[in-house]
């Protein structure tokens, strides 16, 4: 498994642990908005990290941190990705996924050999308009396969959305629907990527803060709903921190 890079010390990225961070090369999609750009564009041949030398750097963290998240990039096109997950938790670490649902065969491999404890799914848009938004023609069945394996499965886990210009408040609301009763759904803060040229990305002003007209009702439809970097109005911002 190729490995771009390591965050050291993560508050953020595994809920309720800390943990490392490791970033995978190479995409199987081109968002336009994504923000690890340089991890997307990661195919070219160049020195990764050693996975021994990153294996043996874990060694010396024992006891400073908790987890291991593996991102990307997207993770589960990495060839060899099971191996290293059951050598990160023979070292008595737990393990958080980040994917985007793309190859639920991977998926539903690392589940069912037990080497996850934590799964995050990004839901990019409603599913007729993912197209548009990964650049690519996406299988809808597969990423239906994965949201129904998270959704039905006893993994922990979330699913979560980038809040681009384009996605309107109809837009979330049908993403909702779709992972209705999920346990937690978590919406993140655009942020413009560095060197983005994409005329999309400045089409529509993003919202920095967070339209409170939708909350209630996407508390009905998932366990808990979470915002991650938004200015959240002090009347929502209780409600945001107890849902």
């Amino acid at each position: 498994m190729k490995i771009a890079g390591i965050e050291k010390c993560s508050f953020v990225d595994y809920p309720g642990y800390l943990a490392a961070v490791f970033f995978t090369p190479g995409c199987n999609w081109d968002c336009y908005y994504c923000h690890n750009r340089a991890l997307v564009d990661g195919h070219a041949p160049r020195p990764w990290l050693d996975r021994e030398v990153a294996l043996a750097w874990l060694d010396e963290r024992k006891d400073l941190i908790d987890g291991v998240v593996i991102t990307g990039g997207e993770p589960t096109i990495q060839s060899g990705l099971a191996e290293f997950i059951m050598r990160v938790r023979a070292k008595g670490y737990r393990v958080k996924l980040d994917t985007n649902g793309s190859r639920p065969a991977v998926l539903a491999g690392l589940l069912e050999r037990g080497l996850l404890d934590y799964v995050a799914m990004d839901v990019k848009a409603p599913m007729d308009q993912y197209d548009s938004f990964t650049g690519v023609h996406i299988e809808h069945d597969a990423i239906n396969e994965s949201i129904d394996r998270l959704l039905n499965g006893n993994i922990d886990y979330e699913f979560r959305t980038t809040v681009t210009p384009q996605l309107t408040h109809a837009n979330i609301l049908a993403i909702a629907r779709r992972i209705q009763g999920a346990k937690r759904y978590v919406l993140q803060q655009y942020r413009r990527p560095a060197d983005a040229c994409d005329p999309r990305i400045e089409s529509v002003p993003h919202l920095k803060m967070w339209p409170t007209e939708i909350w209630a009702e996407l508390q009905d439809l998932v366990e808990e709903c979470c915002l991650r970097g938004f200015e959240i109005p002090i009347e929502t911002e209780a409600e945001a921190l107890v849902a």
